[in-house]
């Protein structure tokens, strides 16, 4: 039998509905990590569904960070204007603007990487491989996987999310669009820092 007080605790970590939570924690024997991921799978598919939705509504963040020496600008997304007044989306694009802030993404995903710098990384990591003596058979693997790591670092939506390093921030917004039911898009963001030239 799971309690009354287990779905609460649930709801209140996940954001999902009372019935949600419930079905999640019978179906996981009542363990709350397995819930949770199985609310995340379950936000997950629903967040896709919505992914082809247009979103022509959001905010512009500005933060300020270290005393006025790091700054960010950031453009988030959403559908409606009612979803952009909500508490959950304006807490959602500040968090996004501390991890532009601390984690100095260049590109919002992959996709936006140009080839160019693509081509250029796996030279590298082809030479590095090599210069470590790796035998040529398993060197594009070894870029491949090196290459994977270069996407985590510098893309925004596969960084570890900076409050919680088990999420990545794709996996934040997914749980975002599950919970407000609007496609969100990180649209674009600026980051500057005192005395670096960009």
């Amino acid at each position: 039998m799971i309690s009354a007080e287990t779905v609460k605790e649930l709801r209140s970590r996940t954001g999902a509905g009372m019935m949600d939570c419930k079905r999640a924690l019978e179906e996981t024997g009542g363990d709350m990590e397995k819930a949770i991921e199985y609310l995340r799978k379950k936000g997950l598919a629903a967040a896709a569904k919505r992914a082809g939705r247009t979103a022509s509504e959001g905010l512009v963040e500005a933060y300020i960070h270290g005393g006025g020496r790091i700054g960010v600008l950031i453009e988030v997304n959403c559908e409606t204007d009612f979803v952009a007044k909500t508490e959950d989306f304006r807490d959602l694009v500040h968090n996004l603007a501390m991890q532009v802030a601390a984690a100095r993404p260049q590109y919002i995903s992959r996709e936006d990487v140009p080839e160019e710098v693509i081509a250029k990384e796996k030279e590298i990591l082809r030479a590095q491989a090599l210069n470590e003596g790796k035998p040529e058979k398993v060197v594009e693997r070894i870029v491949e996987g090196r290459l994977e790591k270069f996407f985590q670092e510098n893309c925004l939506l596969e960084q570890p999310f900076i409050k919680d390093m088990d999420c990545t921030v794709k996996d934040l917004i997914n749980e975002k669009i599950a919970k407000l039911g609007e496609n969100i898009v990180v649209r674009r963001f600026c980051r500057y820092e005192v005395g670096e030239i960009s």
